[in-house]
């Protein structure tokens, strides 16, 4: 009797999903060690000078929050409590890490999927354009653009929108997710802008995608100018391959040639960095953030750091460890429905 075989997309499906539980659990284990060694005394972070001062209170706080265990046993607490959705109490603001967390991520998902979206449509064409009209005129302007999209810092590339288009010209807004007068739409999601087209709430909807504009533009581009260079030399280097020169030896319509056999093979790449640069984003822009007082991961990751709030420091590296992960496990699965060769490697 033969034994079974799985099918190799569902093999490689099951593979990947393995290796991201057990980089998960790494990172919990990397994050507490790393917590551990910052040369801080949590109890006076917590308490503050004066209560830190007393025995009795230091005692107490210790034994409540498991501090007087072995490290063994309180990582072994940290990760039950984090198997039940408890990432702690905030020392600064006394509430729970993971409710302040749900209120700052959905407003970093918004601005990252805006940013990433304008990137990704208008580098991945603007890289392909320039691969196809190579040492032309047009190729030319295309680098010199992508050249300066990746060389604009970031932060200076906000305050000069900022300045500009809402201080000088109040074209757009510049601070905030919605205007001070707006009510938010019913939390669904957390996305303002999905939220209030959901609640049928369009002038709410209207307001959050302009609060939208320039932020998500000074992050886009960046991101653009990196796509547009590394899809214009992956496709380059796809149209200098044998294969290419035998199917328009063949008499292929361009247009099939370009979609069925070089944007296929130039994609693969081309994901890995489309992955990498929103997990960037994902994980908290926090110079913009700042700029456009947009309160997300990166705004509550820069207060818990400079407040040495580490139960909020711990749950910001959790948060941005899981996204990595998250996202390069969609990348491996994308890897294998777009070049089926993965599934077999």
């Amino acid at each position: 009797m033969s034994r079974f075989r799985p099918p190799p997309l569902l093999r490689y499906i099951a593979i990947r999903a393995l290796i991201s539980v057990f980089l998960l659990f790494g990172v919990t284990v990397m994050t507490f060690i790393l917590t551990n060694l910052i040369p801080a005394d949590p109890v006076q972070a917590a308490l503050g000078e004066l209560a830190a001062g007393d025995p009795q209170i230091v005692a107490q706080f210790r034994a409540n929050a498991g501090l007087d265990k072995p490290l063994p046993v309180q990582y072994g607490l940290y990760l039950e409590n984090l198997l039940h959705g408890d990432l702690g109490v905030s020392n600064q603001t006394r509430l729970p890490v993971a409710g302040e967390l749900s209120k700052a991520f959905p407003a970093t998902v918004e601005l990252a999927l805006v940013a990433m979206t304008f990137a990704v449509f208008i580098g991945i064409g603007m890289g392909l354009w320039a691969a196809l009209r190579h040492n032309r005129i047009v190729d030319h302007i295309i680098r010199t653009v992508s050249l300066v999209g990746i060389s604009i810092p970031t932060f200076w590339l906000g305050m000069v929108v900022f300045f500009v288009f809402f201080y000088q010209l109040g074209l757009l807004p510049g601070s905030g997710r919605l205007d001070p007068t707006v009510i938010p739409p019913p939390k669904i999601t957390g996305l303002y802008t999905i939220d209030a087209v959901m609640a049928g709430q369009w002038g709410v909807a209207l307001n959050a995608l302009e609060h939208l504009v320039l932020p998500a533009s000074t992050l886009a581009l960046f991101t653009i100018g990196l796509l547009t260079r590394f899809t214009r030399s992956s496709v380059l280097e796809v149209l200098s391959a044998d294969y290419i020169r035998a199917a328009k030896a063949k008499g292929l319509p361009p247009g099939t040639i370009i979609r069925d056999y070089v944007m296929r093979a130039a994609l693969v790449p081309v994901l890995t960095m489309v992955g990498l640069t929103f997990g960037s984003l994902l994980s908290g822009t926090v110079l913009v953030e700042k700029i456009f007082s947009w309160h997300g991961l990166g705004e509550y990751a820069f207060m818990a750091a400079t407040k040495l709030d580490l139960p909020a420091v711990m749950g910001v590296g959790l948060i941005v460890g899981f996204i990595y992960i998250g996202i390069n496990f969609i990348v491996d699965l994308l890897y294998g429905f777009i070049d089926p060769r993965v599934r077999v490697q």
